[in-house]
């Protein structure tokens, strides 16, 4: 095809796609001629985004701990954009599938060997002092985390492993959603009272998580692996790469924020509270959540002992 013949085609493609505007196409054309050219800065919000970093105190290590959890959010949002993707396909493709499960575990990788800024990157002194201006903000408030945790399996796996016997087949999603693990993690042991972090998150956002889960009910990453691994058509390909989504989000991803919980607030056979009072020692060890994405890819030896080989390397003193 000749050089004119090839833009004439163009520009009959472009008068088709704007013919049910309104407007000619060479409205269009004269937009485009007036518009600025596209710079990096302007395209990625460069200015805005070195913007976001606003420190509460004067310690300098504040400002990686900021940049830190901004950075993670952004890889959460990643790991939300795939599951998004794989919720609302209808067409059933294994290959598709797990390329974007494997998109979500590279995610996750990038996430857990990042966490050495966190453990290595500050000074414990700097931070034992700027948290106390956090009070009572807290990385248990990461409403994407929860959404992860929603678009991949079904409410019933994430109610706390000690109230799964009093489910029903008729328990309602804001009955699941009451009984969710991660509640008691900021939930006084003895008296049952939330704490305010957990009140002020469930404010903020539990109308938008129960609506997210109303909406991928029977369509979570769950269900979509059950219908793609029929007897008939076991994939090992599929199945690697859940399991490995499954350790990632549920074992080395928590066993990393014990890591840094141990390195800043386990120092010297004193414990410090976590900000927003939650009880991260019984809250964060893996084998203690027992949380399973896809828990009938696994045997019942390894359903019963989910991650404690981690958490007893944790809490070995030689190993700390």
């Amino acid at each position: 095809m000749k050089k004119d013949d090839s833009i004439q085609s163009q520009i009959n493609k472009l008068e088709e796609k704007f013919k049910n505007s309104g407007q000619d196409l060479s409205s269009y054309l004269d937009g485009l001629l007036y518009q600025r050219y596209l710079t990096y800065w302007d395209y990625i919000h460069l200015d805005t985004l070195l913007s976001l970093q606003v420190p509460r105190t004067y310690f300098p290590d504040e400002e990686i701990f900021i940049m830190y959890h901004q950075i993670t959010e952004l890889y959460f949002k990643l790991i939300l954009h795939e599951q998004k993707q794989l919720v609302d396909d209808k067409s059933q493709d294994t290959i598709f599938f797990i390329e974007r499960i494997n998109r979500i575990n590279s995610y996750y990788k990038a996430l857990i060997s990042s966490f050495s800024i966190m453990i290595n990157g500050m000074e414990r002194e700097q931070f034992l002092r700027y948290r106390m201006a956090l009070l009572p903000a807290s990385g248990f408030q990461s409403v994407q985390y929860r959404m992860i945790e929603i678009h991949a399996t079904p409410l019933e796996n994430l109610v706390h492993h000690s109230e799964r016997d009093t489910l029903s087949k008729n328990s309602s999603i804001e009955d699941l959603y009451e009984k969710i693990y991660w509640k008691k993690g900021a939930t006084d042991i003895h008296t049952g009272e939330k704490t305010l972090t957990l009140k002020q998150f469930e404010y903020r956002y539990t109308p938008r998580l129960i609506r997210i889960a109303k909406q991928v009910q029977g369509q979570t990453l769950y269900h979509k692996c059950l219908a793609l691994m029929r007897p008939s058509h076991q994939n090992e390909a599929l199945i690697k790469a859940l399991k490995e989504m499954d350790i990632n989000a549920n074992v080395n991803w928590p066993l990393m924020h014990m890591g840094s919980a141990y390195r800043y607030l386990a120092k010297d056979k004193t414990a410090v509270d976590a900000t927003g009072g939650t009880n991260w020692k019984d809250f964060l060890p893996p084998s203690f959540q027992r949380i399973i994405f896809f828990p009938t890819l696994y045997s019942k030896d390894e359903l019963d002992n989910w991650g404690k080989q981690w958490v007893e390397h944790i809490f070995n003193p030689q190993n700390n």
